[in-house]
């Protein structure tokens, strides 16, 4: 455990975690780690720990609430002129958090950013209470600032389905281009995050009419897999020159490691440029695409909740108000009482 004086913050030091599957918002900018309290860096590595191994949360959420209680222990560092300790925690009030949180927003970071900052904190001053660490009222009394109910925005299928195919002719080289149309065929096809496909191993690859994936709290779940999907990912495992056994990577990168999520997203940037798609399409549309393209053919909400892995139905429903917008637009167009009269 380093001391405070050697300047190196928790965050410097990595947590074990489960495969990354978050979306949690990004920091505009990242924060030079701040100096803390040998006791309060323990803590502070109990909490990760605890996050990772008990609460299973994801690897990027543990890195985003990592990141947003760094920038708020470098608040501290200043409003206080020294590094702070388990004991400062508690005698913050309902002040000094607001005046966190009035910084952050003033730096530029969203609303939902700013929400999940606020949503960090009460998770580590929870994990502090509950072992007798540090104790603060004053946090429960801060209102997390309201963030809008963002609805999905997926492809049209003619998007989807174009995507998929004209992904492979941005690589020269075959393999690549065929190893990114079997994972966009993959997220479209079976509703995967992007981080549950490149988890997948060898092993892993779908070769039947199902498949299991482990997605969010490492909660695992039957998809069924199309046979267009099965032969997208066959044609890429034969062209693929790295044979990484059945415990590798399935998704590889043109080195043989494990394909960085990265690398999908310039692709999909590219792709967006080449074919003109919104700034919206991203590889965690064609899951957005997959569930609202189920729901319009009349899948109904609790199969579409399994297929995603969504813990809470609400989260599915959002679906509902994207299909519902789609049929207005349609019934406004091809309605006779709908056009006005000019």
């Amino acid at each position: 455990m380093p001391a405070a004086a050697d300047g190196q913050s928790y965050l410097n030091r990595s947590a074990a975690a489960p495969a990354p599957v978050s979306s949690a918002p990004v920091s505009p900018a990242p924060v030079s780690p701040a100096p803390v309290s040998p006791a309060l860096a323990s803590a502070v590595d109990g909490w990760r720990a605890w996050l990772s191994d008990e609460r299973r949360v994801s690897a990027n959420t543990v890195e985003a609430y990592g990141h947003d209680l760094d920038a708020f222990l470098a608040f501290l560092c200043r409003h206080l002129g020294s590094a702070p300790g388990l004991g400062d925690l508690e005698t913050l009030t309902p002040a000094d958090f607001r005046g966190y949180l009035a910084e952050r927003a003033s730096s530029g970071l969203a609303r939902s950013s700013i929400a999940r900052a606020m949503a960090t904190l009460r998770s580590l001053f929870r994990f502090l209470d509950r072992k007798g660490l540090a104790r603060n009222a004053a946090i429960r009394t801060v209102r997390t600032p309201k963030v809008p109910k963002s609805v999905p925005r997926p492809l049209s299928a003619p998007q989807a389905l174009e995507a998929v195919t004209a992904v492979a002719d941005l690589d020269d080289e075959p393999w690549i281009a065929l190893r990114d149309v079997a994972l966009l065929t993959l997220l479209y096809g079976c509703g995967l995050r992007i981080g549950e496909a490149l988890a997948m191993n060898r092993g892993d690859a779908p070769m039947r009419d199902t498949m299991v994936i482990t997605g969010k709290g490492r909660k695992q779940r039957l998809v069924p897999v199309l046979p267009v999907v099965i032969e997208a990912v066959a044609a890429y495992v034969a062209a693929c020159p790295w044979d990484c056994g059945r415990d590798g990577p399935l998704f590889v990168g043109a080195r043989g490691k494990r394909l960085d999520p990265g690398v999908v997203q310039r692709q999909v940037r590219r792709l967006r440029a080449r074919l003109g798609l919104p700034e919206t399409a991203t590889p965690h549309a064609l899951r957005h695409s997959f569930a609202t393209h189920l729901l319009g053919g009349g899948g109904d909400l609790r199969t579409i909740q399994e297929l995603l892995g969504h813990a809470s139905l609400t989260t599915t429903q959002r679906y509902t108000a994207v299909d519902a917008t789609r049929l207005a637009q349609v019934h406004r167009a091809a309605h006779p009482r709908a056009a006005r009269k000019t």
